[in-house]
């Protein structure tokens, strides 16, 4: 049986660099999976994701010569398949129109007892049954770490846009985690 050798991530990099298909080969093999995570929540179904997470790699292996090694490879990766899964929803879904209903950051969080019961799987699947324009604003800011000021940069809208997605989005999560929870109390709801 023949074994692949073992490469560091570094090494395959630099194998990435020079156009080595085997490197770009293992290097997909490492990452997709975490990859693919990523994609799904700017998909609307898998079969989605995998085709921005394709795409998201050949733009990784394009600009492969433009990583520096500052920071977090994967880190670096991820904001590609970020930035590619957006445009890719953007050439493929007509975007929900985003209107600014003012400054609406003022939402408690969602309860905090809830959400430490609510398992990660539960979550994500109820972040993806977001509208598309609610999903990705929330995507970007709360799990991507991005800024509203990023986010209006990115996806084409104002930050007061940007601000009020979020808003409506989490008060969306908040309503169909009291719900879930009423239910698991054997409530009516």
């Amino acid at each position: 049986m023949f074994l692949e050798p073992k490469y560091t991530l570094e090494q395959l990099v630099d194998r990435c660099k020079t156009g080595d298909r085997k490197a770009q080969e293992l290097l997909y093999k490492q990452l997709a999976g975490k990859m693919l995570a990523v994609c799904m929540r700017y998909a609307t179904d898998r079969m989605e994701a995998e085709d921005m997470l394709q795409n998201g790699f050949i733009k990784v292996f394009q600009k492969m010569v433009d990583y520096r090694g500052e920071g977090s490879f994967e880190g670096w990766v991820r904001r590609i398949m970020v930035h590619s899964s957006i445009e890719y929803y953007r050439k493929h879904h007509k975007m929900m129109q985003m209107v600014d209903m003012g400054d609406a950051d003022t939402e408690p969080s969602v309860n905090p007892i809830a959400a430490a019961n609510l398992d990660a799987r539960v979550l994500m699947e109820l972040i993806q049954q977001l509208a598309p324009g609610y999903r990705i604003v929330f995507n970007l800011y709360a799990l991507e770490g991005y800024s509203h000021k990023e986010i209006a940069d990115i996806i084409g809208i104002t930050e007061g846009a940007s601000k009020s997605q979020l808003s409506r989005a989490r008060t969306i999560l908040k309503e169909q985690i009291a719900k879930m929870e009423g239910k698991s109390y054997g409530y009516a709801g």
